[in-house]
């Protein structure tokens, strides 16, 4: 059994709307294929040794050991490799609880999905839970500590943090999107002009010189003894000489720490001797060129937590320590500590394991003890000098315990340094006690400071203090999205994306949107290509400059990687007709609609799904999303359309000569169809369609209905405006037209505009793609002998993969079956068979370009043009 395809989702997708993070992988069974796992009877005792915890698993059954249950009955590997992946992952700390499998439509495969965290963890997750399943079935013993050891790697490496992990689950509880835009804690948090990002617990409201500030310890303390706020005396030196006439001043016990260090690095506290205090420095070091010697505060250590100006936490923080039984050594209670199943590696967990590290070691030392040292009963041993949580220590929540007088001296601090969200250590014997009563002292002030001992703390009540983060950054009714248009379908999609944008910034939007010809912000291409999947929404969901976005979102897109966006205002599906079948595990229409139907899916409740009434597959997409839905049609008496609008609905209509609105009972009319230059005279009926789609988008986001009409008068299709979506030319004596349609709808849509044409000769230069199947080819021949008087075949310059006669032999006999006597030219090179047609071009004629290379061949016909509008001056 291996993997033969892995692709990660990253945004709502073919498989699952409501799952977003999702690792689809398609098995080749091989050997496995027609075996099951009730054939292998140590299968099942094998996984319950391994993976006890799989029986929470409730798979398809719904019940506590419902996976077990699947096995023992008789399930496929696949399934085995979808919660094997799902369980390596919770075992790393990365709980993962959806999946599904799906036999493939080739012999012995299967498509299996599960989800991520973190999608690098998920990837790995796939591999191994492979090599596991194989082990499992051939008796193999497996040794799971690599696996689970390199995911808590990763999971350490890019997952997010404790405190970045609460501020983003509330904004995903506000409805707020996020967009994580490194590997690290660097997160967006909002749309467009509305974002706010955050990193850690700074935000980008976070002053840089507040920050700098706080990690100037110096600094920092001269402005609160200033200010009257109690503060350890101390002094700033660089040299050991320094370092003894400070204590010389100061008096044991002291405490040394870099000057910039923050998170507790570098730092030694309690120090009582001469000898302890040089090893303090040189640990200082390490993190500064200056280093802090202060006097020693005794009491407890507490952490206050002030955002935006208000003090909404504390903590009583207690280093990493274990309690003596009498029979233990030092290293076997660290052990019995660390199997507190609340305990785990790094940030996994509430709190993290003690490690018996170089710091430990030194402090044992110290007290004359090593680690099978055995203390007496009751004896307490702390293990670390700093109350850090991520060293082992714990912590205990005193929000409510907190003086009135050290809550105010909390918000006076953040103020003084400026930080809007800000975490000052105290060091008091009693909390409760006004810190300059109780002879305590503020010994620090941290910018982003951890929340992990406040949303987890060990005893006491946990408390949200992410919640005024996100009110700080998102105040109530402060918006954070952008509206997002997204369009979809086989034929049309692109024209009616730059129609909408086009209207989007006639009504005055600083508009982004996407195409097949490339990323444009505010008109301005920005990334040429083919951008239509989720890398290139996000590009546009990350600009601060766009407060209005339009998505062309493609069936490419879509499997690779899902939308690039949680939801959209409106969703619109123009058509599914045959394209791109037997690619990417999408091989009838049926299939193809289900992917479509991504887009209107992902509409909120309170948006928009626009479908189009006339086709079959579209319409009946509206019974399964939970939005509102608009349809549009080109017959104003489609059934679908009155029991609609009988019901209050909302749709547009090609009636009479006009594109109308139908709301209730009302009609309210656009404009005539052949004043709107897209339409070319009301000739190009295709067009018309997109139109209605973009009308309804328009109408809904409640533009005004005369500006609604000028943006479709003034659409004018060219080049420049919609490259490759009929593009006309007139010669002097003929007329040229380039288009994109690579299928045999949009060959119909082209052969239907110009059947309405009064010329003479109809040419077309066609060709047909390569990675599409062999019965397409052969339609692309039928329709376009239906349609041309003559047919040049050209070649793509990419053939993906076929070989010219694979492609010519079908086309050709389609050709042929329509007509033997049909004249066809057949030039290869796509430049070579455009100049052949131009040169050839009969009076009265008009020639059709499908063109591969949209830029090179129109500005080849531009070219010619030149030269032809130039013999006709000279004549």
């Amino acid at each position: 059994m291996k993997i033969i395809d892995l692709r990660i989702m990253r945004g709502p997708n073919y498989w699952s709307v409501k799952h977003p993070k999702l690792i689809v992988i398609k098995l080749a069974l091989e050997e496995l294929s027609h075996e099951s796992t009730k054939d292998y009877p140590q299968l099942l005792s094998r996984l319950r040794k391994i993976f006890p915890d799989m029986q929470l698993h409730r798979a398809t059954e719904g019940v506590e050991g419902g996976f077990f249950k699947s096995v023992e009955d008789g399930t496929t590997f696949g399934h085995v490799v979808q919660h094997v992946a799902l369980e390596l992952q919770t075992m790393a700390g990365m709980e993962s609880g959806y999946g599904r499998c799906y036999p493939a439509r080739e012999e012995g495969q299967m498509t299996v999905v599960f989800s991520y965290q973190e999608e690098r963890a998920g990837e790995y997750a796939a591999y191994a839970a492979v090599r596991i399943t194989n082990a499992l079935a051939k008796g193999e013993k497996y040794n799971l500590n690599e696996d689970i050891t390199r995911l808590h790697d990763i999971r350490e490496d890019e997952y997010f943090g404790p405190s970045t992990y609460s501020i983003v689950s509330e904004a995903k509880s506000r409805g707020i999107p996020y967009i994580r835009l490194n590997r690290h804690s660097l997160i967006q948090l909002g749309y467009g002009v509305n974002q706010k990002r955050i990193q850690a617990t700074m935000t980008s409201g976070t002053a840089c010189f507040a920050v700098e500030i706080a990690g100037d310890k110096k600094a920092t303390k001269d402005i609160l003894y200033e200010a009257g706020i109690p503060v350890p005396k101390g002094r700033t030196i660089s040299t050991a000489e320094e370092l003894k006439k400070a204590i010389d001043w100061l008096g044991f016990p002291v405490v040394t720490k870099p000057l910039d260090g923050n998170h507790g690095k570098g730092a030694t506290i309690n120090i009582t001797n001469l000898k302890d205090a040089l090893k303090g420095f040189q640990e200082a070091k390490k993190y500064s060129q200056w280093v802090m010697v202060e006097q020693y505060i005794q009491g407890f250590d507490f952490r206050l937590l002030v955002i935006n100006g208000k003090f909404v936490a504390a903590a009583k923080r207690t280093p990493a320590m274990v309690t003596g039984d009498g029979t233990s050594t030092i290293k076997q209670l660290i052990e019995r500590e660390n199997k507190d199943p609340r305990r785990g590696i790094g940030h996994e967990k509430a709190l993290t394991r003690i490690n018996l590290d170089k710091h430990t070691q030194n402090l044992l030392k110290q007290l004359n003890l090593t680690t099978t040292s055995v203390l007496p009963a009751g004896e307490v041993l702390y293990l670390k000098s700093t109350a850090n949580i991520s060293t082992g220590g714990t912590a205990t929540d005193v929000t409510d315990l907190v003086d009135p007088y050290n809550v105010l001296m909390a918000e006076r601090i953040a103020g003084l340094i400026g930080l809007d969200i800000c975490g000052i250590d105290v060091m008091t014997t009693d909390i409760a006690i006004p810190l300059n009563e109780a002879r305590g002292a503020v010994l620090e002030v941290n910018a982003a400071p951890g929340f992990r001992m406040h949303i987890s703390p060990t005893y006491g009540l946990p408390r949200n203090v992410a919640e005024p983060v996100m009110d700080m950054l998102f105040p109530r009714h402060a918006p954070a999205r952008i509206p997002i248009i997204a369009v979809t379908g086989t034929n049309g999609k692109t024209t009616t994306t730059r129609l909408i944008a086009h209207m989007v910034k006639h009504i005055g939007y600083q508009v982004g949107y996407t195409t097949t010809e490339g990323i444009y912000i505010q008109d301005k291409l920005l990334e040429k290509g083919d951008t239509t999947g989720s890398y290139s929404a996000q590009f546009v969901l990350k600009d601060p400059t766009v407060n209005f976005a339009v998505l062309e979102c493609a069936r490419g897109g879509l499997l690779r990687s899902g939308l690039g966006f949680d939801q959209c205002d409106i969703g619109i599906v123009t058509n599914v007709s045959s394209d791109h079948l037997g690619l990417g595990d999408i091989h009838t229409l049926e299939e193809l609609a289900q992917l479509k139907a991504v887009v209107a899916k992902s509409v909120s409740k309170d948006g928009y799904a626009i479908l189009n009434a006339d086709d079959d597959l579209v319409y009946a997409m509206a019974e399964e999303v939970s939005s509102k839905v608009a349809f549009f049609s080109m017959d104003e008496n489609n059934p679908r359309i009155l029991k609609h609008i009988a019901k209050g609905g909302l749709a547009a209509v090609f009636e009479n000569g006009f594109i109308s609105i139908f709301k209730n009972s009302y009609k309210i009319r656009i404009d005539r169809v052949a004043d709107v230059p897209l339409t070319f005279g009301g000739k190009a009926r295709f067009n018309i369609e997109n139109i209605l789609a973009a009308v309804l988008a328009g109408y809904i986001s409640h533009f005004d209905i005369e500006d609604i009409k000028t943006s479709l008068r003034t659409f004018i299709p060219s080049p420049n405006k919609t490259p490759g979506r009929m593009n006309l030319f007139k010669f002097p004596t003929f007329e040229v037209l380039v288009d994109y349609a690579h299928n045999v709808g949009g060959l119909k849509a082209i052969g239907e505009y110009m059947n309405a044409l009064e010329v003479s000769k109809k040419v077309g230069v066609v060709a047909a793609v390569g990675d599409r199947r062999e019965e397409d080819f052969y339609q692309i021949g039928r329709v376009s002998a239906e349609i041309f008087d003559e047919v040049i075949v050209r070649l793509d310059s990419d053939l993906r993969g076929r070989k010219p006669e694979e492609i010519l032999e079908p086309l050709l006999r389609g050709i042929a079956d329509v007509d033997p006597s049909k004249p066809v030219k057949q030039i290869p090179n796509e430049m070579r068979a455009i100049a052949f047609a131009l040169e050839n071009a009969e009076p009265g004629s008009m020639v059709a370009i499908f063109t591969e290379d949209v830029h090179e061949s129109v500005k080849m016909v531009e070219s010619f043009k030149v030269i032809q509008d130039r013999k006709v001056f000279v004549e």
